[in-house]
């Protein structure tokens, strides 16, 4: 994928605030501090497009970012937040499965899990979840460059036995926003699917 252009462009809570353009979307989730931010901002080799931060829960809406005029990344709120209350937490929930049951224009889905730990509950009820929306679903398996060379397919062996990768529209990466490891495999994943 080439880049010609990528630009923040607008944040959503509500159905009534999503872009109008009809552009195919690729959305990512992801528990907080996962990289999404990260993650995003190397796909399109921009430093500080998507904002990223040491303190976990910072997105609070739907940010879409649009790139090259033809499609959209949509960085949703990152679940598993302990110190978000628990009514804030139902609203990320029901703001976040809105779009993603609603959205006709969503081509995939991205989720992110940290290399560095084995899939949380919350990852697993992420990726269950995912499976009933019937959508393209990307692994992503984030900070790989913190994980020694030798640990790497233990880390991938663990993956795959906790969230059940075993499905034909599941596929899985290994990632790194530092290394910028498997950026070019991303972008063909996203490519396929747009």
């Amino acid at each position: 994928m080439i880049i010609k252009s990528s630009d923040y462009a607008i944040s959503a809570v509500t159905v009534k605030q999503y872009p109008e353009d009809n552009l195919p979307e690729i959305a990512l989730a992801g528990r907080s501090n996962v990289g999404k931010s990260s993650l995003i901002n190397s796909l399109l080799k921009r430093k500080n497009l998507a904002r990223t931060s040491s303190q976990p829960g910072k997105t609070q809406t739907l940010n879409f970012y649009i790139v090259n005029e033809d499609f959209y990344l949509v960085d949703v709120p990152g679940y598993g937040y302990a110190k978000v209350s628990r009514t804030q937490r139902q609203k990320f929930g029901e703001m976040i499965q809105d779009y993603l049951e609603t959205r006709a224009n969503l081509r995939g889905l991205i989720l992110l899990v940290d290399a560095r730990h084995e899939p949380t509950k919350d990852d697993v009820t992420m990726y269950n979840y995912a499976m009933t929306l019937d959508l393209p679903i990307l692994v992503v398996c984030t900070k790989i460059d913190k994980v020694k060379k030798s640990q790497e397919n233990k880390v991938l062996a663990t993956l795959k036995q906790k969230l059940n990768l075993s499905y034909d529209n599941v596929e899985v990466l290994t990632y790194s926003s530092v290394k910028k490891t498997h950026v070019d495999e991303a972008w063909s994943w996203i490519e396929q699917r747009l």
